[in-house]
């Protein structure tokens, strides 16, 4: 149910874009960029990453739209409940854990970051513009799971489902292009 009281109940994140889109453009146009621009991360591996985060915040409407837009774009359906149980156990690739450890302690402890968890990212070949996306990525959802459970945003399976194709049609350029 949205707090906002401008909006209906069930409003959903694009309402809240509309109703606010001064903030709102910048926002999506930075999430075109990090997602959907160059990086040594493809696109479903920053998708993953979004829901993960999403996920290890319990935020039902981000880790729904983007565990689904990850799967659109080819990871398989089981890999985001086996990421939250056990990143060392999940069903992706080696050099990918690293990442995934970083952004999973970044987002439930980000005062007890080191160097040594850095240096693991690169160990396992990664270099500066892949830690820097998915510091990005993590940092990002972390800033939107906070947006939509403050504004009481909520939605369901169906709702995912369309969000998701949505966003692998048209990313978030298609979203900016709603807004007018």
């Amino acid at each position: 149910m949205s707090y906002l009281k401008g909006l209906p109940d069930d409003a959903v994140l694009l309402q809240v874009f509309k109703a606010f889109p001064a903030t709102s453009k910048p926002l999506l146009a930075y999430h075109e960029a990090l997602l959907r621009g160059p990086s040594p991360l493809s696109v479903a591996e920053r998708e993953l990453i979004a829901g993960f985060v999403s996920g290890l915040n319990a935020c039902r409407y981000c880790h729904g739209v983007h565990e689904a837009t990850a799967r659109e774009f080819g990871i398989s359906a089981d890999v985001m409940a086996h990421l939250l149980a056990d990143v060392d156990r999940a069903p992706v690739d080696e050099k990918l854990r690293p990442l995934l450890r970083y952004v999973k302690k970044l987002t439930l402890s980000p005062a007890r970051m080191t160097q040594a968890d850095a240096d693991a990212v690169f160990a396992a070949g990664w270099g500066d513009q892949a830690l820097h996306d998915a510091v990005s990525v993590c940092a990002l959802f972390n800033f939107m799971n906070r947006l939509v459970e403050g504004l009481g945003i909520r939605a369901g399976e169906d709702y995912f489902q369309a969000a998701s194709k949505r966003l692998h049609e048209g990313g978030y350029a298609g979203l900016l292009k709603l807004l007018g």
